[in-house]
């Protein structure tokens, strides 16, 4: 077949250039292509075995089992090294990246699409005839779940471990290898099939941290069809929303979600979804996890994963455009309208593989772990995505960062695994140092294979930074983006030679493809160190969203209107004379006293000065004379044995010199809980409309409701909020 496949061209470039297009079918049908397998660096289980494994935590009071001398460590004093500071290469890897992706952006990004496997090849790199509405890799087939799962296979790695699914919660360890997972997705793809799922369709996800939760992702994406992974911690309203809006064919549920001390009934509440939505899905496909009863299946509607999935047939990947939608992902908001982002195939493939080993800093083979969940972006990206493509281990987290068991979870999984890198949020990180504020804990584990600690989603403050520094011995890396990106717009770049060593505060330097500008209220561009909003001059790269679903118009309204010819990130920040830039605030956080613009965090930043308080937000309290005056709320570390008027005043001192008089600050509370959504972002413009007296809707993805009665208590027991 290979002689008469090559006698159809009529010369040995027309053969090389056929064999490069129809690569991904003719792997199958000639087993040809198979490179050498490449070593892997993380445990590999039996094929054609899950490894399930039980593990005891070190846990125990602080300073009960050997503290491991690390590099640079001397025991229980202080660290005098951090491994991995500095850089061999210089930063004009970097500058000439960027230089690229900005001036020839199509050439540029041409060369990042050859790392992936195409089904066809592109007509043409970018169509930017629309700038609110480019597309990227015009005419390009391909499928992210082939390139995510069955390309490594192909490529002799199908022993690799692919996934590991730690879970504190049910004190077990788990492990699927690429071949594994190719098997269990292609499998759950003929379920979807054979239940009318086509190319195009949605099908809604809900489920907690387990790997059929990253299998339903990519089975989805397998057949052609778009995912909406809704977060597990989400109610039945909320999931009849999405119903309602993404109008999904199919429903792949978990039996139940296991959080300490309690079990969460995902079918109960999916149930009741249906029951209030006018949009009734056309299938459920119910998982029942180990050890729990059986869920009640409604006849007709509901199927068993457990019987079908093992039973069926593997089916195989269907090819998509390259700007088919991949998934929709809503994000938070306050108008109550659902907002969903749309997030096209091909560039995201081609973003998310490129950023693993440009930003991160990450070789096939090595062990990743985003500490997140994979109902937000750092999910779909960073745990089930970019790793896959990139032919990383990515680690799936059933756990918190304390009390599962102790303060010292994050640093289990980093030893157990053998992490060679992790993400997480500054506020998952403020918990574990909220409970063992002298690092006690970290002293318990070995963590000579980790290299890189990075961070987002909040404002990252000093105490944070050096507590992470000291007790990971790793550089921590500040980075900046949003749901509607998908990938870093500003960030430290491992791969391309950034300083490991950068100024505090700043989330980076601008990513090559990202042209960061900042803008005044009249849109001109800003110099460096004043205030301003974050804009992306247009086209946006590859990777970024296309639209909300089905709301073309307030796509562009929203995010295009106020300032045109940029993508609004409606973030406020500054850059400095290096190029380094600080995302200072959402830009209706800034606080205007008396004219001056002052962004939530810098206020933040001196309260954290003050040395007892472990977490904190400043909101904006409406005054007849300055306009808004600045309010603290504020948590403390354990064992403060101070009175709260003596901290207070310290704070109100503290701020005073760090800022000085024009910030107008002297009041500051103390709180147990601040109001945070589940992706641990603090709701500050909600808290500050609560305070006010004004009209406000507490968010849905709300990690506790209660915090806004206790915030609310607090500031009328001051005289700050009227009863």
């Amino acid at each position: 077949m290979l002689l008469i496949f090559r006698s159809l061209c009529q010369t040995h470039l027309h053969f090389k250039m056929l064999m490069k297009m129809h690569r991904p079918i003719l792997k199958n049908a000639f087993g040809l292509f198979r490179s050498r397998p490449r070593r892997c660096l993380n445990l590999h289980t039996q094929q054609g075995e899950r490894q399930l494994v039980r593990f005891t935590p070190a846990v125990g009071p602080p300073g009960t089992t050997t503290r491991f001398q690390r590099s640079g460590s001397h025991g229980g004093g202080s660290r005098q090294t951090v491994r991995g500071l500095g850089s061999t290469a210089s930063d004009s890897l970097y500058q000439s990246t960027f230089d690229k992706a900005l001036d020839n952006a199509s050439e540029f990004w041409a060369e990042q699409a050859e790392q992936i496997v195409w089904f066809k090849r592109w007509d043409k790199v970018l169509d930017d005839s629309d700038l609110l509405f480019p597309k990227w890799f015009v005419g390009g087939e391909l499928n992210t779940c082939y390139n995510a799962v069955d390309h490594h296979v192909i490529e002799g790695n199908g022993d690799c471990v692919a996934l590991i699914h730690d879970s504190p919660v049910t004190n077990s360890q788990e492990k699927v290898t690429f071949s594994q997972l190719q098997e269990q997705t292609a499998k759950l793809a003929r379920v979807l099939i054979d239940n009318g799922v086509q190319k195009g369709d949605r099908v809604v996800i809900y489920m907690p941290m387990i790997p059929e939760a990253v299998v339903a992702m990519l089975a989805t994406a397998r057949v052609g069809a778009i995912h909406s992974l809704v977060f597990g911690g989400f109610a039945s309203k909320e999931l009849a929303v999405r119903f309602d809006h993404a109008k999904p064919k199919l429903v792949l549920c978990a039996s139940v979600g296991l959080e300490p001390g309690r079990i969460v009934d995902y079918k109960k509440m999916l149930d009741a979804a249906i029951d209030m939505s006018e949009h009734k899905p056309h299938k459920c496909v119910i998982y029942n996890r180990p050890n729990q009863e059986n869920p009640m299946l409604i006849p007709e509607r509901d199927l068993n994963w457990n019987d079908v999935v093992p039973a069926a047939k593997p089916h195989d990947c269907v090819p998509v455009s390259a700007n088919d939608p991949l998934y929709l992902l809503y994000t938070s908001g306050t108008t109550g309208m659902p907002k969903a982002v749309v997030r096209p195939s091909g560039g995201h493939a081609v973003a998310l593989k490129w950023t693993m080993k440009n930003i991160y800093g990450l070789n096939p083979g090595e062990v990743w772990w985003a500490a997140s969940d994979l109902g937000w972006v750092v999910g779909h990206s960073y745990i089930c995505y970019a790793p896959l493509l990139n032919g990383n281990t990515t680690v799936v987290y059933e756990g918190k960062p304390v009390g599962t068991p102790d303060p010292g979870s994050f640093f289990r999984v980093l030893q157990d695994h053998n992490v060679a890198a992790m993400f997480t949020s500054p506020t998952a990180l403020r918990a574990i140092i909220k409970e063992d504020s002298k690092g006690a804990y970290a002293y318990n584990y070995n963590l000579e294979k980790f290299r890189y600690l990075f961070v987002a989603g909040e404002h990252l403050d000093l105490e944070c930074f050096h507590w992470c520094k000291q007790h990971f011995q790793a550089p921590v890396l500040d980075n900046w983006w949003q749901t509607e990106t998908s990938w870093a717009i500003t960030a430290h770049h491992v791969g391309l030679g950034n300083n490991l060593s950068p100024p505090h505060g700043s989330t980076g330097k601008p990513v090559p493809g990202w042209n960061v500008k900042i803008l005044g209220s009249d849109g001109e561009v800003l110099k460096p160190d004043e205030l301003g909003t974050i804009a992306v001059k247009l086209p946006l790269p590859p990777g970024a969203f296309s639209t909300l679903w089905e709301a073309d118009d307030r796509f562009k309204d929203l995010y295009f209107k106020k300032f045109p010819g940029y993508y609004n990130t409606m973030d406020a920040g500054s850059y400095d004379s290096d190029g380094y830039v600080y995302v200072k605030s959402r830009a209706d956080d800034v606080i205007n006293v008396a004219g001056h613009r002052i962004a939530s965090s810098a206020i933040e930043e001196a309260i954290m000065l003050q040395g007892d308080v472990v977490e904190c937000a400043a909101i904006g309290l409406k005054d007849a004379l300055k306009g808004h005056v600045p309010v603290g709320l504020c948590i403390l570390k354990k064992d403060v044995d101070k009175t709260d008027k003596q901290i207070i005043s310290e704070i109100v001192s503290t701020v005073r010199e760090a800022i000085g008089p024009v910030a107008a600050f002297k009041k500051a509370v103390i709180v147990n809980k601040l109001p945070k959504t589940r992706a641990g972002k603090i709701s500050r413009q909600t808290v500050a409309s609560m305070a006010n007296g004004e009209p406000f809707k507490i968010p849905a993805t709300t990690e506790d409701f209660t915090a806004y009665d206790m915030v609310k208590a607090a500031l009328q027991a001051e005289g700050i909020m009227k009863c």
